[in-house]
């Protein structure tokens, strides 16, 4: 892992970057990737959408203790586990980007500028709400107000509100989730790693979008406690990875 002050200077961490939850500028920063990484290694398979019920290796529910209910009062907190298998879910869409709903794992509310928020207290509710923010950081009329809610309190929430977020798109640029990988979860925090399957005229180009998440106020947020609550690295392909999109 590189240094705070390596992080600091990095395209992929940039606070501006960050603070809109990052998905928007990366088709900027994957252009520039387009020319570097030789896309003859081969484009990946996109993940089929599921249809099967979720399967996670977790404790049983435990009754919610305070701070542990959702801000929307969806149930089920889970303080230990992962998820094993794709999750059934209606997909909707954000423009062209697709992003998962369900009744059970959230989103469970939307706000009134636009974003949708509330998601369940258990691994399965953080992928969900990774897999949101990749649609939501894509919509230009909610992310500013989105990345204020969405960015959680912790010692590096300041600085990586300084920025504006960026107003960088990249027309007919499409963003699809191929898979998931829970890294980790102990109902206090969640990583979780998204490959992201970026399509234009230009070529097709997967990364790894590492998002490292908190339990605040009854939801998850993105963590404040790092420079870089979104970690982007190019992949050659999705192995590894649990197959699943719309």
């Amino acid at each position: 892992m590189a240094s705070e002050d390596n992080e600091k200077q990095s395209p992929f961490t940039r606070p501006g970057f960050i603070a809109a939850a990052g998905v928007v500028a990366l088709i900027v920063v994957c252009a520039i990737i387009l020319v570097i990484v030789n896309l003859s290694r081969g484009n990946p398979e996109p993940g089929p959408t599921s249809t099967s019920e979720p399967s996670s290796t977790t404790a049983p529910s435990t009754p919610a203790a305070s701070g542990d209910e959702s801000v929307c009062g969806l149930g089920g907190v889970e303080l230990s586990g992962s998820v094993t298998t794709a999750p059934a879910a209606t997909w909707k869409y954000e423009g062209t980007t697709g992003y998962p709903t369900s009744p059970t794992y959230g989103p469970g509310k939307t706000d009134p500028a636009g974003f949708r928020y509330c998601f369940q207290h258990s691994p399965t509710g953080a992928l969900f709400m990774a897999a949101n923010a990749v649609a939501l950081g894509s919509d230009e009329s909610v992310k500013t107000a989105w990345g204020a809610y969405v960015l959680g309190n912790g010692k590096f929430r300041d600085q990586l509100l300084a920025q504006k977020p960026s107003n960088n798109t990249a027309a007919g640029t499409r963003i699809q989730i191929s898979g998931f990988r829970v890294l980790s979860y102990d109902g206090k925090s969640a990583s979780v790693d998204l490959a992201l399957t970026y399509s234009s005229a230009t070529g097709t180009l997967t990364v790894s979008g590492v998002y490292s998440l908190v339990w605040q106020d009854g939801d998850w947020k993105l963590s404040a406690d790092t420079m870089t609550p979104l970690d982007v690295a190019p992949i050659p392909n999705v192995a590894g990875y649990t197959p699943w999109g719309e």
